[in-house]
């Protein structure tokens, strides 16, 4: 079956929610309004002109409009400096960038949120063998769980006064572990007990599918550092490629000297022609990020009134990633709603999704992808590795439209089974 398909009962249900997610829509709306003003208000203070989307190639010494996206995404992130490039890979590809530029041997980086998404224990060192992970060469790494999806304060601030830390890292989306995403609230706080102890320590945050899901970006909040991917939020589903790094002028020149070569940073790099397409996607990043929390709230509302376990975040509870995790009971029904989803999708929507090896995990994953852009996860798509307690993670919408009618038809495909 390869055409959208609605049970009668999926049909009404998912009628019934929009009286009921009114509300949540709206303040969803509110955060959009408020984040894209500050998105125009940097485009309009950078002058952006015409001419900024043409292509520059070779060297690209003293290309303007390559500086001047890199001015408007830090203003628009709370930022004093940024790297935007699509020399930047992904998500995992600026984070380590981030962490192998500002780390050097001897120096600790302590994680508090707990142990890091799967490819991220790889460039750590605490998982596989690769001699360029931070801990084979030199850097050490401790780690502080989260206690009730918050930081353990009490942990933290007694580990901090024994000195001797580098960087705290911090992982905003809840990656493939069962808990939520961290607050900026929660950020705030924790940022101030880390720097009232000892201010030089460097804060780095992982910023993947966080930006403009609240009204402040860690860098307002106390963070120094943070990264992210062009292909999640922050590229509105119009960059097919390239990845961001934004904080503190310093830092910022410190990861540009590890991107290209000291000396050179920021001052290398052609733009590939994706000028247009950076900019873009950021002016559309707010609106698009607000469909993706309003398709995520409903998906909520839909699978908890069909019984399912573990649906987190709540449909009435505050967002701060754009993730939506349930638990399904077995690994047959986990690939049936992958290619239940995975037949509603605008692209390969005839290809069957199925449990395989993935670089950096540990596990064979599942994943409904159905994208314009590879691998684009501010796209309706889900993942999962095939392992108990068979946990879907949800994400993405460009329209709440679509994004509303995948789901239902997917899930009028595989009631009865989850």
């Amino acid at each position: 079956m390869s055409s959208l398909y609605f049970d009668d009962e999926i049909l009404k249900m998912g009628m019934e929610a929009e009286g009921v997610l009114r509300e949540y829509y709206a303040a969803i709306e509110d955060t959009a309004l408020y984040n894209s003003k500050k998105v125009l208000e940097a485009f309009i203070e950078n002058n952006v002109a015409y001419q900024d989307f043409q292509e520059v190639n070779g060297y690209a010494f003293f290309d303007e409009a390559r500086d001047k996206i890199e001015r408007i995404f830090a203003k628009a992130l709370g930022a004093e400096d940024a790297l935007v490039r699509a020399q930047i890979m992904s998500g995992t590809n600026a984070i380590y960038l981030t962490l192998s530029g500002l780390l050097h041997p001897g120096d600790t980086v302590l994680a508090i949120s707990g142990t890091p998404y799967d490819p991220l224990q790889e460039i750590m060192g605490i998982r596989g063998d690769s001699p360029l992970s931070l801990m084979r060469n030199g850097v050490k790494y401790e780690e502080i769980d989260l206690v009730n999806d918050d930081f353990d304060y009490e942990k933290i601030e007694e580990r901090v006064k024994k000195g001797g830390i580098t960087l705290v890292e911090i992982q905003r989306s809840c990656g493939y572990s069962l808990r939520r995403g961290i607050s900026i609230e929660k950020m705030e706080k924790v940022c101030s007990v880390i720097k009232s102890i000892d201010e030089n320590i460097i804060i780095m945050c992982d910023n993947c599918y966080g930006e403009f899901v609240e009204k402040k970006e860690p860098t307002e909040v106390g963070v120094d550092i943070i990264a992210g991917s062009l292909m999640h939020n922050i590229g509105g589903g119009i960059a097919t490629s390239g990845g961001y790094i934004a904080g503190k002028e310093d830092l910022i020149a410190q990861v540009a000297d590890r991107l290209t070569s000291p000396g050179m940073g920021k001052y290398l790099g052609a733009n590939y022609n994706q000028n247009l397409k950076f900019l873009k996607g950021l002016f559309m990043a707010p609106h698009t990020v607000s469909n993706a929390l309003k398709v995520m709230t409903f998906a909520s509302y839909m699978l908890e009134k069909m019984g399912v376990s573990e649906v987190v975040p709540r449909y009435y509870e505050k967002r701060s990633d754009t993730i939506q995790r349930f638990n399904l009971l077995s690994e047959e029904a986990q690939v049936m709603f992958c290619n239940a989803l995975q037949q509603a999708s605008p692209v390969d929507s005839f290809y069957e999704a199925v449990p395989c090896e993935m670089p950096g995990y540990p596990h064979n994953e599942i994943m409904a992808a159905g994208c314009f852009s590879q691998g684009s996860t501010i796209e309706l798509s889900c993942d999962g590795p095939v392992v108990s307690p068979y946990t879907i993670f949800l994400q993405g919408g460009l329209t709440y439209e679509t994004g509303k009618l995948s789901i239902m038809s997917a899930l009028s495909k595989v009631k009865g089974h989850i």
